[in-house]
């Protein structure tokens, strides 16, 4: 079953369910003129819920029956298959080096939604040469012909260069900020981050905000 963290699941009334279906509908707005068909979800800092973000913007996103994969690209800290309680022996790096992962990605099926989600798979030892390497794109293609919209967790923009080399690839960025939590610093220094790879950065999302919504976007 998957954690109380994704309140889109396990409370779909509530009113943090709604501010991410708000969100999700802005995104669209958004996208009208640039079609959103990949999207990267990223953070300042480690400590900003941006796991459990992603996981509830993709279930928000694949309301509908609209076809959504999320894909754990966090290969340092992935959480994906734990907030869904989902299996991690095969997933997103299987993908870089068998041929047959690539034609048949291990997608597994979050119950009663249409979201697909790609978990993390087994850690490289160095995540930024995985992610540098030419496979990136020609995953991503794969992916992306798979789906309406395929989502990207990565790491904090700020603490490695993952997200960095995951973010000029993708049609958009959206950045999770922690109200209260995250440094002034440090959002300008993500924001830096994505300019200096071109990256679209698209929104950000607030969260552990102290509203009746706990989610907002801007």
């Amino acid at each position: 079953m998957p954690t109380d963290a994704i309140i889109t699941l396990t409370d779909p009334r509530s009113a943090a369910a709604e501010a991410y279906r708000t969100l999700r509908t802005n995104l669209e707005f958004a996208s009208v003129d640039h079609p959103l068909r990949t999207l990267l979800v990223t953070s300042a800092a480690p400590t900003d819920g941006k796991s459990a973000a992603v996981a509830n913007l993709a279930v928000a996103m694949a309301d509908g029956d609209r076809r959504v994969i999320l894909v754990d690209a966090d290969l340092r800290k992935p959480a994906q298959h734990t907030l869904f309680s989902l299996s991690n022996d095969k997933g997103f790096t299987n993908l870089f080096r068998d041929d047959d992962a690539l034609k048949q990605p291990p997608l597994q099926v979050v119950p009663n939604t249409s979201l697909q989600v790609l978990t993390s798979g087994p850690l490289p030892p160095i995540p930024g040469q995985l992610l540098a390497s030419n496979k990136v794109a020609e995953i991503m293609a794969r992916l992306a012909d798979m789906a309406e919209i395929v989502i990207f967790d990565a790491p904090p923009i700020v603490t490695v260069n993952d997200a960095s080399l995951l973010a000029a690839k993708v049609d958009g960025v959206l950045l999770v900020v922690k109200a209260g939590g995250t440094k002034r610093d440090h959002i300008k220094a993500a924001k830096d981050r994505l300019e200096k790879v071109n990256a679209r950065l698209i929104g950000a999302v607030l969260t552990h905000a102290q509203v009746d919504a706990t989610l907002q976007y801007t």
